[in-house]
């Protein structure tokens, strides 16, 4: 056993939760020799198998195979015209969820028989106690693992007016003719083209001046022309100011470009973000502080207030991805139990938008750099300069790199293309291993591949890369 017992208790770790993080956390205590408790009341896994990255990341290439059918660019082959079976599409994702729900997770319990899984939730009494269902346990330490949901959108008519948030969205039997979605940000954006391109008639409203808010301005705006090419209807600034049901749907009022507008739709999506699971968690009990939001203030060792209760994931209302929340799970248990001091840098951690063609992006942003005086220079690669790109006949794509305008070392890399969430990796090790342009350039990329984009446009700070033929450096 690498911890300390001190106490005698019903568990060494005690874990409020069962997702992603939950489990990562249960699984690192259980490898250090702990007696482990986990508490879930509601479907085992949490947002990534059930609700999130499995089901949506299904339907999205779902979607996208429809769309190449009808819509492939390649002279001499048919575009077919046969119309989805939407419901045995959303059956094939149900049971994949059922899967991966079995054998990541009831699976993993039975591995280890020194977690004990309790299906009821659990709420602190004191610091050293929650109760669950109708008994009280104990424990020396306690990793607050408990998630996020879908935030509600405070506007008039909101609680009587029917509408989806990513999970009742994920689970639709019938295709909707038309939807409107109150959000441009990931959610908003992966749904809205799901639905667009099985044929719904897609409008999104956001309220801040550009989709995809949190990513570099050129790749939000690049982004947000390709899905109006699509046919999905973009507007931004908007400002929603009541919704409403009508006969065969509902209807949004929202201020565009300061004028009253209206939008009828069958559905209504609101993605509006997520918001920490806290309440009812007995948080003052156990004097764990938390902000406005409700989210769990940590510190960088994911500490909470309390000094024997640690919180990780979605919960902190910080990086909320999946792989954020595994290794805080997985950090959160080593700290509490171990004394590790472990910390997680965020600005190594890359993210994706799975849209068609995807956004991907790690490090810093062009703007991020000048606001903190950092001198950069930028350079931004079409793939219509990408050879693979030409060969698949996709050349949607821009990869933007940012670097030290003094040693030409990778401070960021932001791109939307097809399979952008794979190649990120590529900027992802150049930041995290501080790797310079010369370094890029110094790589072998095997030729014909999108990953080249890399390099061309490392190339692209000394050289004109269009006067450049097939491999040439």
């Amino acid at each position: 056993m690498l911890f300390n017992k001190t106490i005698k208790t019903d568990f060494d770790l005690f874990v409020l939760g069962g997702g992603s993080a939950a489990f990562a956390a249960a699984i690192r205590a259980a490898e250090l020799g702990a007696r482990v408790g986990v508490a879930e009341e509601g479907v085992i896994g949490g947002t990534c198998v059930n609700r999130g990255c499995v089901p949506s990341k299904n339907l999205l290439y779902a979607a996208e195979r429809y769309h190449d059918y009808r819509r492939n660019g390649f002279a001499g082959l048919p575009q077919g015209k046969e119309a989805a079976n939407f419901a045995e599409v959303i059956a094939q994702k149900d049971d994949l969820v059922e899967g991966l729900r079995k054998a990541k997770y009831w699976d993993i319990l039975e591995a280890f028989p020194q977690i004990k899984f309790l299906p009821h939730r659990a709420a602190f009494v004191s610091p050293n106690e929650v109760s669950v269902g109708d008994q009280k346990l104990t424990a020396e330490h306690f990793i607050i693992a408990t998630g996020a949901s879908a935030a509600r959108l405070p506007v008039p008519g909101m609680e009587r007016t029917p509408h989806l948030t990513y999970k009742e969205a994920l689970d639709l039997k019938q295709l909707p003719k038309s939807l409107v979605v109150i959000g441009g940000g990931p959610i908003g954006l992966e749904l809205g083209q799901v639905y667009a391109r099985f044929g719904s008639k897609v409008t999104i409203l956001e309220a801040l001046p550009r989709i995809a808010p949190l990513e570099d301005e050129d790749i939000s705006e690049t982004l947000k022309t390709y899905l109006t090419e699509e046919g999905i209807q973009i507007l931004t600034a908007v400002k929603v100011t009541r919704v409403e049901p009508v006969e065969g749907g509902v209807r949004v009022e929202a201020l565009v470009d300061g004028k009253s507008t209206e939008f009828f739709a069958e559905r209504l999506l609101v993605a509006t973000g997520l918001r920490p699971n806290t309440r009812d968690l007995g948080l003052d009990k156990a004097g764990v502080k938390h902000d406005e939001r409700g989210a769990i203030v940590v510190d960088d060792q994911l500490r909470t207030s309390a000094k024997n209760i640690w919180a990780a994931g979605d919960v902190t209302g910080q990086m909320m991805l999946v792989t954020v929340s595994a290794m805080e799970g997985g950090i959160a248990a080593e700290n509490a139990l171990a004394n590790a001091r472990k910390r997680i840098n965020l600005m190594h951690v890359p993210h994706a938008i799975f849209t068609s063609p995807q956004v991907a992006s790690i490090g810093l942003r062009e703007r991020d750099a000048g606001a903190g005086g950092r001198k950069v220079l930028t350079a931004k690669l079409p793939f219509e300069h990408v050879p693979k790109a030409a060969a698949i006949r996709d050349t949607r794509g821009l990869l933007k790199l940012v670097v030290d305008a003094r040693n030409y070392q990778v401070l960021g890399a932001h791109l939307v293309s097809d399979e952008a969430a794979d190649l990120i990796h590529i900027g992802a090790l150049a930041v995290q291993h501080g790797l310079t342009v010369g370094d890029l350039l110094r790589t072998t990329f095997v030729y014909p591949t999108l990953a080249e984009a890399f390099k061309i446009a490392a190339l692209s700070f000394k050289k004109d890369v269009t006067k450049l033929s097939c491999c040439a450096t």
